[in-house]
């Protein structure tokens, strides 16, 4: 069967949603994507204003070779058998010293630049630990920061963390579980590798210090996973960003957003802007339930082979879809998953004073004065804390032409609890926003930000919940606990409705860049599949599809 004359809708443009786009154009499938906003990006939108430009949401790009892998498909040739991790970049540890970072594909839509250190990590002490996936310098400062016997214990974090990064990304990061029997098989792996205990639970394995025991867990906020309660396996961030370094797009997130966009539309696909979906339709044929098209909120319908959601998991059940057509994602399940922690993330531009770079990196961790606690006050007691964490991101010091001459673009993001707490950001937002940048001004970190500030805004859980349509503000999609991994995961072929798809941070693998550029491989293989669709290039049957 072949692909051509059939349509394809993709609801959002995000990330995930525009590797979608691409994947399903190069199966042969005539795309369009919906956006609600007036501009591609989902929660990778930008704002600009006073000359300023921000983005909205991710801005760590890791694993460059997912996109080379994007930029390089073209219609009939979706490539979706060829080998996940090539043996050429499987030996790129020393590939963010190199400058190497964007591919002679991507080159061509988007300049992607090495970041080092990775990310500088503040104690609310002053002291710091400078993370460049360097294994030398690693251990220098873990013997500075540690206790006796951390560095000993690094060597074996070292050790058990790259067996999982080969076992759990390497081996099964592609690994669609759509059943039981294939979570099964490899839970024995897991146990073994001790995979399966809480991630900051398996750091204090290793460690006695407190602060390389943060060091070792934090990164998972950056997806939205609590360390106390997401599973070791996610120890495998550490050597994902130490494989293929931490990277930026030249011009922001936003500029490989425009990069995708482009590289859809050359393809053949087209993006609708303004065009906020109301309802996924639904037939049915015989005993099946089939989505058939998408409602507008104009109530226009447009008529379909297939339906792709990039948006919120939770939303697209519970808002887009009539609860007749839904028993495995039931009103009463999908209200049972718990969603990840919301965000409060302040947008700032400020005069410069040419002293930013001697404390500040591109990527900087600002950890408050409690870890554990803090992170009981967002993920489970759900209130506000007077103290806070935040992640500071200044990217231009790496890239000046995203503000004004002289000055800096910025935004710092603390993690909150998400619209599940019924705090009132209206009351709430504007005091919260004083305090942290009075928190950077006064501790250093910027000194006189107040008297050199010439712009700010903020979001908070309502801009998620109310603009990105995503279920209690949630930031992530649902939180990456083990009972809400792989098998247990929203999946991303529909169990309800046939030729219904998710993509994205609320489908498998979850969340973060990288991860919804991976699950949008692992949905097309699945429409692949279905659809028995053959490569042109190559003549491969559809049940070739399968990760390598």
């Amino acid at each position: 069967m072949s692909a051509k004359g059939k349509k394809a809708l993709v609801i959002g443009s995000g990330i995930g949603g525009l590797a979608m786009g691409i994947r399903l154009q190069s199966l042969g499938f005539d795309t369009t994507i919906l956006e609600k906003l007036e501009a591609p990006g989902g929660r990778a939108y930008v704002r600009r204003a006073q000359g300023f430009t921000f983005d909205m949401g991710p801005t760590v790009i890791t694993v460059p070779h997912f996109i080379e892998e994007l930029f390089s498909l073209e219609v009939g040739r979706p490539n979706l058998n060829t080998p996940d991790f090539p043996a050429e970049i499987l030996h790129q540890e020393k590939t963010a010293k190199i400058g190497v970072s964007g591919g002679p594909n991507t080159s061509q839509y988007v300049q992607i630049v090495p970041i080092l250190p990775f990310y500088r990590i503040y104690f609310d002490d002053g002291s710091f630990f400078d993370y460049d996936g360097d294994l030398e310098h690693t251990r220098q400062q873990v013997a500075r920061l540690g206790e006796v016997g951390d560095l000993e214990g690094y060597e074996r974090f070292h050790q058990d963390a790259r067996a999982i990064f080969e076992r759990g990304f390497l081996e099964l990061g592609y690994t669609h579980f759509g059943d039981l029997a294939t979570m099964l098989r490899v839970v024995p792996d897991l146990l073994k590798l001790d995979a399966v205990r809480t991630l900051f639970g398996f750091s204090s394995k290793y460690f006695k210090s407190p602060k390389l025991r943060q060091v070792f867990s934090f990164e998972t906020l950056l997806v939205g996973g609590n360390p106390l309660s997401v599973p070791a396996i996610y120890a495998m961030i550490h050597f994902v960003e130490k494989t293929w370094g931490i990277h930026f797009a030249l011009g922001g997130t936003g500029a490989l957003v425009n990069g995708f966009v482009c590289k859809f539309q050359e393809l053949g696909g087209r993006i609708r802007y303004g065009a906020e979906v109301a309802k996924i339709n639904v037939s049915r044929e015989g005993n099946k339930k089939v989505a058939k098209g998408i409602t507008l909120q104009d109530r226009e319908i447009l008529e379909t082979d297939l339906v792709v959601s990039n948006g919120d998991y939770a939303n697209t059940y519970l808002k887009l879809l009539e609860p007749q057509y839904r028993l495995w994602n039931s009103d009463l399940v999908v209200k049972a998953r718990k969603q990840s922690m919301s965000l409060f993330v302040i947008y700032f531009g400020f005069k410069a004073d040419g002293r930013e770079g001697q404390k500040l990196r591109h990527h900087n961790i600002i950890l408050g004065p409690r870890y554990e606690e803090l992170l009981k006050d967002i993920f489970s007691r759900k209130v506000l804390a007077k103290d806070f964490s935040q992640y500071l991101h200044v990217p231009t010091l790496t890239d000046p032409s995203l503000a004004p001459p002289g000055h800096h673009a910025a935004y710092t993001l603390v993690p909150v609890p998400h619209n599940g707490s019924r705090l009132d950001w209206d009351l709430l937002g504007e005091p919260l926003a004083q305090k942290i940048l009075g928190f950077l001004d006064q501790r250093g970190y910027l000194p006189d930000l107040k008297n050199r500030l010439v712009y700010q805004s903020f979001i908070t859980p309502d801009y998620f919940e109310h603009t990105l349509n995503s279920y209690l503000g949630n930031a992530f999609g649902p939180e990456p606990v083990l009972v809400q991994s792989a098998f247990f995961r929203p999946h991303n072929r529909s169990e309800d409705i046939s030729k219904l798809y998710l993509v994205g941070a609320g489908a498998q693998p979850g969340a973060g860049t990288p991860s919804v550029m991976m699950s949008a491989k692992m949905t097309a293989r699945l429409v692949a599949q279905d659809f028995g669709i053959a490569d042109q290039a190559t003549g491969q049957k559809p049940g070739d599809f399968v990760a390598v």
